[in-house]
């Protein structure tokens, strides 16, 4: 199974990636998907994060906007915040990988933010970084997210800048001067020209 890596900045266009991915025929994971899912019913995950940021639950469940004002204004807290989920995201990307293994798929594709620094990237046999510059981004976290301007550059600036994944990454696709259905298409076509082989997915 050929699995492609895609990671960048919130607000770049890594979710467009996707599922230009996805009408190639890959097999897809979304990372914050996965992590909205077991943050909702994953005791354990709960548990912890309830244990680290005491007052966060409501109802027994984490409130989501309260958590990600207290860890996108503080540095230390989003780190420890992150080494909490990947642990469980990374059990949930496994098993998923390994289903869709036996089930014999060609191709699958993980999106996540943290692909590096969680050390999911190392499963990847390619990485791809999306990119957008910072003003971009913040008008479309905001317009997606319902967020203010403060509350977006605060989610922005808890992140790597463009530079890091121009380093880290083995392609980068840029979303800057095109609009999402131009950037998806553009997807189509460098993930078609990359599969070669591999475009038999699914």
């Amino acid at each position: 199974m050929f699995i492609i890596g895609i990671t960048g900045g919130t607000g770049a266009g890594k979710t467009l990636a996707l599922r230009a991915l996805e009408s190639l025929g890959a097999y897809v994971l979304d990372s914050d998907a996965i992590y909205h899912d077991i943050l909702a019913d994953d005791l354990k995950l709960i548990s912890e994060i309830d244990e680290r940021f005491p007052g966060v639950l409501r109802d027994g469940a984490v409130n989501r906007k309260l958590l990600g004002d207290i860890v996108f204004s503080d540095p230390s807290a989003l780190l420890d915040l992150n080494a909490i989920a990947h642990k469980f995201i990374c059990i949930e990307i496994e098993a998923r990988f390994k289903e869709w293994k036996a089930q014999g798929t060609a191709v699958a594709a993980i999106d996540a933010v943290a692909l590096i620094e969680s050390g999911i990237s190392k499963k990847c046999d390619v990485v791809i970084g999306v990119t957008a510059p910072v003003e971009t981004r913040i008008s479309r976290i905001i317009k997606r997210d319902h967020l203010t301007r403060e509350q977006a550059e605060m989610r922005i600036n808890a992140q790597k800048p463009a530079d890091f994944y121009i380093e880290n990454c083995d392609h980068i696709l840029d979303s800057t001067k095109d609009t999402p259905e131009q950037f998806e298409e553009k997807c189509k076509k460098f993930f078609t020209r990359l599969l070669g082989g591999h475009n038999n997915a699914g």
